[in-house]
């Protein structure tokens, strides 16, 4: 039996050599305003929403693998695809949007780490929200990306928090299990809305550009620069490794989600703590019920997936702008060589922390952020099919029918999801 140990190792760090883009981009998925999302969707309806994290999860890898595919195949991220392939306009359109609501989502990220942080030691949320913004800024713009992505797939740690807090609180798995089968909740506005925002909070935009872009910096730091259309030697190994990635990032992602939305069900929602506001509210709100130990680990995933979830809400949004305007980019240059390029982290990050300087309520522009989240998400996804779907883009390579089916089924949810929340904020 000892002897067999060792031959685990080997399969454990090819299986973690797969890992890069996707896992990265799963795990930014929670960040604090998503953390929010999941807390107030526990908070409000108990178990009664523990279903749509399940269901979402199908639908959140087959669109993150054609962004993925999408990016590797033609060496080219997500906007730029669309500036070779459909009318400027509509490019602009986009990014514009998309540059909005990720410098809105940084504020409110930024926001909840110094509340979060304050919570912890005291002191003043406002110069840990500075701090937290100029060390990311920093950590961006200087340190050598080699060394960056093996420190973001570190930071993806800090998630395994909200597991832990499962373990110190009783779980009624029969009950839940029973509750994700039959939710028993009302299908009232309230939760139309609640759902409407876990479904935004897990298909975002910043998602489809990042792990494009990341799967085309990955391609040209390696050996083989060449997009997969000029390489098919070897494409099913470098496609099962993203097919891999995805599975893996997604089903974290969804997990941790699940943890906390499990978490506050247990805690805030049978003790009838039904409203939270911010990911430091459900955290504050937890130390009463759950103890200073629950309260510690849940502050501490906060601060630690902010710290992840920045970047990439600043880089995506970077890499969409200067695809669109033809601009140097890439982690890997020397600011120096893509001063537009990092120009754009630097002002969508410093003009978050501002935000959190300014009258204006985080929350609620986090909510406005999520509805253009949501509205923008429709059409970039209707693009991205399309273009996966296309051989004068993908040659070879075009995404199968199983994953159009569920690519497609993806973007209809996310269609009557947009719709039904549109029809509440005109009603």
């Amino acid at each position: 039996m000892p002897a067999a140990t060792p031959a685990r190792y080997p399969r454990m760090r090819k299986l973690l050599r797969q890992l890069g883009p996707g896992l990265i981009t799963g795990a930014a998925d929670d960040d604090p305003s998503g953390i929010a999302t999941y807390s107030q969707a526990g908070a409000q309806f108990g178990y009664g929403m523990l279903w749509a994290v399940l269901v979402t999860f199908p639908l959140m890898v087959a669109i993150q693998l054609v962004s993925a595919r999408i990016g590797c195949v033609t060496g080219r991220g997500v906007a730029s695809n669309i500036r070779r392939h459909y009318p400027a306009g509509l490019l602009h359109a986009i990014v514009v949007l998309l540059l909005l609501a990720n410098t809105v989502n940084i504020a409110a990220d930024i926001g909840a780490m110094g509340q979060a942080l304050r919570l912890v030691i005291g002191g003043p949320a406002h110069a840990y929200a500075l701090a937290f913004g100029v060390a990311s800024v920093l950590l961006q713009v200087f340190l050598p990306y080699p060394r960056y992505a093996p420190l973001l797939k570190l930071m993806v740690t800090a998630l395994f928090a909200y597991v832990a807090t499962l373990f110190i609180v009783d779980v009624p798995w029969s009950e839940v299990l029973a509750r994700i089968v039959s939710p028993g909740v009302a299908l009232g506005r309230e939760y139309v809305v609640v759902l409407v925002a876990v479904l935004g909070t897990t298909i975002s935009p910043y998602l489809f550009f990042w792990q494009a872009s990341q799967e085309v910096e990955d391609q040209q730091t390696s050996g083989h620069p060449a997009p997969l259309i000029e390489r098919p030697r070897g494409a099913s190994r470098e496609l099962g490794r993203i097919e891999v990635d995805t599975y893996v990032g997604m089903g974290f992602s969804n997990f941790i989600a699940f943890c906390i939305m499990l978490t506050s069900a247990l805690t805030l929602h049978a003790n009838g703590v039904t409203d939270i506001r911010s990911a430091a509210d459900a955290a504050n709100a937890l130390r009463p019920i759950a103890g200073d130990f629950t309260f510690f680990l849940f502050s501490l995933g906060i601060v630690g997936t902010g710290l992840l979830a920045i970047p990439v809400l600043a880089g995506s949004a970077a890499y969409a702008v200067a695809e669109a305007f033809r601009w140097p980019r890439g982690l890997s240059r020397l600011p120096g060589e893509a001063p537009g390029f990092y120009g754009i982290i630097v002002a969508a990050t410093l003009i978050g922390v501002a935000i959190d300087f300014s009258p204006i309520d985080p929350f609620k522009a986090l909510i406005w952020a999520a509805v253009v989240n949501g509205v923008v998400a429709v059409p970039i996804m209707v693009v991205m099919m399309r273009l996966a779907a296309r051989r004068d883009v993908m040659g070879r390579f075009v995404i199968s029918r199983r994953l159009a089916w569920t690519g497609w089924g993806s973007t209809c949810v996310m269609t009557a999801a947009v719709a039904a929340l549109l029809v509440m904020l005109l009603s």
